[in-house]
């Protein structure tokens, strides 16, 4: 534990910074999950109304800087691809 005044601010404020950035990748992780959900079930509209949603979540984390901006544009592209594919299926 820390003595110094300073580091035991950090401590509490990396604590808190913590708990927020794990509750906006949770955040990501669940828009994910249900666009990925939607998109196993086969539902076109689902997927379609989902998207922009899940991409406004997943801009927000790396504007927020928790995730990285390269690894944002990763997500979104292999999710657009996935519902870009669905729509060629039908």
């Amino acid at each position: 534990m820390p003595n110094i005044k300073s580091a035991k601010k950090r401590v509490l404020v990396t604590e808190k910074k913590n708990s927020i950035n794990k509750s906006i990748k949770a955040e990501v992780k669940t828009a994910i999950k249900k666009l990925n959900a939607a998109i196993e079930a086969g539902n076109v509209k689902e997927a379609n109304e989902l998207l922009p949603a899940t991409m406004s979540v997943i801009d927000s984390a790396c504007s927020k800087g928790v995730i990285h901006k390269n690894n944002a544009a990763n997500k979104k592209s292999a999710l657009a691809k996935k519902v870009a594919a669905m729509g060629k299926a039908e």
